[in-house]
């Protein structure tokens, strides 16, 4: 593990300050040509396609109601390894593939830079499929000038590089994780109560995890610093936060299992994590959050 003595800023996110009215998916009635907020870009990592617990249909109901000219996806969107242990593609999965291939009929520019769960797209680096491009890393350059990194981050975690067999063993687990949350909060439900993650609650309350997590942000920085980037912007371990680290721009995108999270950059050149997991919260125009500091 990655020893971190990195100094905790906490940073304030603004969400949407409009009422979101997208209607719900698979709505007769929904128009994919006049999404309700458009970006300059767009960052979405860690779907999972081909896994159970991925949640490709709130992905699919979140780009119909949210557009930009350049959508990065920052690795794991397709899970090879769990197609491995057996095939599971439901309809909202190929719909999900559809709707990015519309996009970039459309003229949006979409970069896919591959994760581990996706590896087997690394030997396809400078290949475009269906217009989309495959890349091993990008600089993404700010309104403001400002560059960053944009990366998947699994070689920066020791787990996945140096003990394969165990990140499968973890990956099953969390799979695990991710089918008792998904019946946990269907009673939640029922008693009115707001989505919550047990996986999220783990990562912030085991000191264990939350080491990890400062170890990997530390070390995405660094790995910013060495490429003379002002930022950084990854994906890889389901946390999603914007902070600053040791004078480097950190931000994680999330994930589509748990968090249902994207960051989303504004014409203005700020950037904002938008949250897409509780349907509460895309009701009603709530103005900040804080992100949590490492």
């Amino acid at each position: 593990m990655i020893a971190t003595a990195s100094s905790a800023v906490t940073i304030v996110i603004p969400l949407s300050r409009h009422i979101v009215t997208c209607r719900r998916m698979g709505s007769q009635n929904m128009s994919d040509q006049s999404p309700e907020r458009r970006f300059r870009t767009l960052f979405i990592s860690d779907v999972h396609l081909g896994a159970r617990g991925s949640q490709a249909d709130l992905l699919l109901d979140f780009l119909r109601c949210h557009d930009a000219d350049t959508i990065y996806l920052v690795g794991d969107i397709v899970d090879g390894w769990a197609l491995k242990w057996g095939w599971y593609w439901p309809q909202s999965h190929n719909d999900l593939v559809q709707k990015l291939l519309r996009k970039v009929r459309k003229g949006a520019t979409i970069i896919y830079v591959p994760g581990n769960h996706d590896e087997f797209l690394r030997g396809y680096y400078g290949t475009y499929f269906g217009g989309i491009d495959v890349v091993e890393n990008s600089v993404h350059t700010g309104v403001d000038g400002s560059r960053y990194l944009v990366i998947h981050g699994d070689i920066f975690d020791l787990v996945v590089q140096n003990a394969r067999g165990l990140a499968h063993l973890h990956d099953k687990a969390y799979d695990l994780a991710i089918r008792v949350n998904v019946f946990a909060n269907f009673f939640w439900r029922m008693l009115g109560l707001s989505y919550w993650s047990l996986t999220r609650w783990a990562k912030l309350k085991v000191k264990s995890a939350v080491n990890y997590i400062g170890a990997f942000e530390h070390a995405l920085a660094a790995e910013a610093r060495r490429h003379e980037a002002d930022g950084v912007i990854c994906g890889h371990i389901h946390h999603a936060t914007i902070r600053d680290e040791a004078g480097i721009r950190y931000m994680n995108c999330g994930d589509w299992v748990e968090s249902c999270t994207a960051l989303a950059e504004h014409d203005d050149g700020h950037f904002e994590i938008i949250t897409w997991a509780d349907p509460s919260r895309r009701a009603e125009p709530a103005t900040q959050i804080a992100a949590r500091a490492a």
